[in-house]
């Protein structure tokens, strides 16, 4: 499967003023998957998100976070959340690893899926280079029109 691609309205909302931003930096360990996921839930619940919403976002940080801590050589990961008038935005920066983020079919496995799971509940998602080195910035969207804005 592919990444499915933004929407130019993306580019747009970045320059507004309206947009609400929330970043946070943790160690990339197992451990900050929990943190990563109580830090973004409790910055929805201060936007005035729904509970769907919050626990969307929250499975979409948690795998994000998941696969950069697993699947990179990170020492750290920073995690951002950005509302703007079209979407929300989820985007989890690494210090990078040797293969881009992709879908796999992992048949019976438990393991493996968090990326189907992102494309399932985004509107869109994808990976972009940072620039420096291998580092990249995987991202995904929620539409405001997939489910209730914040």
């Amino acid at each position: 499967m592919q990444q499915r691609p933004r929407t130019d309205a993306h580019r747009h909302d970045l320059h507004r003023h309206d947009v609400r931003r929330f970043a946070f930096e943790l160690p990339a360990r197992t451990a900050s998957v929990s943190r990563a996921r109580r830090l973004a839930e409790e910055r929805l619940i201060l936007w005035g998100c729904a509970p769907d919403i919050r626990d969307t976002v929250t499975l979409i940080v948690s795998e994000l976070v998941t696969n950069a801590v697993v699947h990179t050589a990170s020492g750290h990961v920073v995690c951002e959340l950005r509302e703007g008038e079209e979407q929300l935005r989820i985007a989890v920066r690494d210090e990078g690893g040797a293969a881009d983020p992709r879908i796999r079919d992992c048949g019976e496995e438990e393991r493996g899926r968090g990326l189907v799971l992102v494309e399932a509940l985004s509107s869109a998602w994808g990976a972009d280079s940072t620039g420096h080195g291998t580092a990249r910035v995987v991202w995904a969207e929620l539409a405001h029109g997939m489910g209730h804005t914040c």
